[in-house]
């Protein structure tokens, strides 16, 4: 009989010992947050594709997850890790070769790699001397949108020296180094860069008016869309914090009805 009655106060016992101590609970939760905080910084990151450069690849407002590793330099310490360099036709995310805007961050497609020769001709990219099959690729058409019309610099570049039309658009540095970069009518991509277009060429400000991206710059690739929202063209220009809290407001309250549900997972190529 006593040792029946002395059953329940062992299982008691034994219940509180497994009980975790605030302490125990707050240094899990400071594993986790360590673990979320390495992997969000140095092996993906979220990032908002504020423009319409790469339509149709990407639209504006779609959020995708970026794959900070594959592109960085080997380390002996992650072995399992797949490294390898930028491949032409990979859409990359970098910071844009700019001093003037030195954290800006830009989505593009790599269209050249060192010792690439390129050139358009009407649009249409040669490749080493081979035109480019590009159906993801906006090109120059007489749609009554001014944007899209013929434009001599942009659409067969590199042939075309900057005019009044590219006033502002074109970096000073660049207008200056283009031609020490052109042989026979062909942009060549030195050592170290890469040349990057946006998709919807004739809206993409890009590789024809900054120059080439240095190799450091490019910080990964975005695999898939995660979210996507519905969000104007111009809101990228609304900065001030009435501004983006009145968005917020809208996305709470249009969540469902303007969440580009079908793109969900979407994977980017």
């Amino acid at each position: 009989m006593s040792t029946m009655a002395s059953e329940p106060e062992e299982v008691t016992a034994k219940q509180v010992d497994q009980t975790e101590t605030p302490l125990e609970s707050l240094a899990s939760i400071c594993t986790v947050l360590a673990i979320g905080l390495f992997v969000m910084t140095f092996v993906f990151q979220n990032y908002e594709i504020p423009s319409a450069s790469m339509t149709q690849t990407l639209l504006i407002g779609d959020h995708v997850l970026v794959d900070r590793t594959s592109f960085a330099p080997p380390t002996k310490w992650a072995p399992f890790v797949h490294y390898r360099d930028v491949h032409r036709g990979d859409v990359i995310v970098f910071y844009k070769p700019n001093p003037e805007t030195p954290d800006l961050f830009l989505v593009k497609r790599a269209i050249g790699i060192p010792g690439d020769r390129i050139h358009l001709r009407n649009g249409i990219v040669y490749l080493n001397g081979v035109e480019q099959n590009e159906p993801q690729a906006g090109k120059p058409s007489a749609d009554g949108d001014p944007q899209h019309a013929y434009n001599p610099y942009r659409d067969d570049f590199p042939d075309v020296p900057p005019g009044p039309m590219e006033s502002g658009e074109v970096t000073a540095s660049w207008a200056l180094d283009l031609p020490n970069h052109i042989q026979n009518g062909d942009l060549v991509v030195p050592p170290g860069m890469v040349f990057a277009m946006g998709d919807n060429r004739t809206e993409s400000l890009d590789g024809r008016y900054w120059g080439f991206v240095p190799r450091q710059n490019i910080v990964g690739r975005p695999l898939f869309v995660y979210w996507s929202f519905e969000t104007p063209a111009d809101q990228i220009e609304k900065t001030s914090m009435g501004d983006r809290l009145s968005f917020m407001a809208h996305i709470l309250i249009h969540f469902f009805d303007e969440t580009r549900w079908r793109r969900t997972f979407h994977i980017i190529r």
